[in-house]
């Protein structure tokens, strides 16, 4: 999929939205003006070292991060030293992009791997959305869905258990991987710790542990040196009870 959004890519375009393309051209049509207005206000990527804090909490912001390569999340702090993380987000998907209108974060933007990101302005944005109704709806879909997720992670945390969390998180993975051709059949790359995960699943990394080897031994997927190999999907889904819908991946008009 990535090799097809470099050959439809238009002669002379940069490649940081190609991406966020392939991600929204999943669920509607962008036509060639809207792509064109929409390459133009993403800015070269700057690349970020892992751990690092890309946006705080609360800050005053002016701009939105669009993710070009690697793994960053939502997260919050706990007074204890705890960590949630609230969603992560892979190549493709703006990080904050409903800081267009809250103007501030509740939570931060934290780069868990190394990663490159490019930056819209509000101001540039506001221009192309009131030129592009379309393209501004579109852009909304973004912010729904990434609501959407939220509502599942929440679902997971609240009544899933420790395995059953897991799993579904790792299929959810696996479908937003695939839309940006980052994921095969078989798996995908993962470049997170047991503790990052942890963190996302409202676990201890050593729980986290049992869980992996609990799924292995399933004979469903394995974790090792950062890659997820799927060994029986149907299998995954069906223990997670994952069901892609919330992912709203038809393809209409928006």
């Amino acid at each position: 999929m990535a090799a097809l959004a470099e050959r439809s890519r238009p002669a002379g375009a940069t490649p940081w939205a190609d991406r966020l393309l392939m991600k929204l051209r999943q669920r509607d049509d962008v036509d060639a003006d809207e792509e064109a207005a929409l390459r133009s206000i993403v800015e070269p990527p700057q690349h970020y070292p892992a751990r690092r804090v890309i946006i705080e909490e609360g800050q005053p912001l002016e701009r939105s991060a669009l993710l070009v390569e690697g793994l960053i999340a939502r997260f919050k702090d706990m007074r204890d030293g705890q960590q949630q993380i609230s969603e992560l987000h892979v190549a493709g998907d703006f990080a904050d992009l409903h800081s267009f209108t809250l103007k501030r974060l509740d939570h931060g933007i934290l780069a868990l791997t190394g990663c490159r990101i490019s930056w819209v302005g509000h101001d540039a944005l506001r221009t192309v959305i009131e030129r592009f109704p379309h393209l501004g709806r579109l852009l909304w879909f973004s912010t729904n869905l990434d609501a959407a997720i939220h509502r599942a992670w929440t679902v997971s945390l609240g009544r899933r258990d420790a395995v059953a969390r897991l799993a579904h998180l790792l299929c959810e993975l696996q479908v937003r991987l695939e839309i940006v051709g980052l994921a095969d059949p078989s798996g995908y790359p993962l470049a997170l710790t047991q503790n990052d995960l942890a963190n996302c699943l409202g676990l201890t990394s050593v729980h986290v542990n049992r869980v992996l080897r609990d799924l292995r031994e399933r004979g469903l997927v394995t974790f090792r040196g950062g890659h997820v190999t799927i060994a029986d999907r149907a299998g995954l889904c069906d223990l997670a009870e994952f069901s892609p819908d919330y992912l709203f991946l038809e393809k209409r008009s928006r």
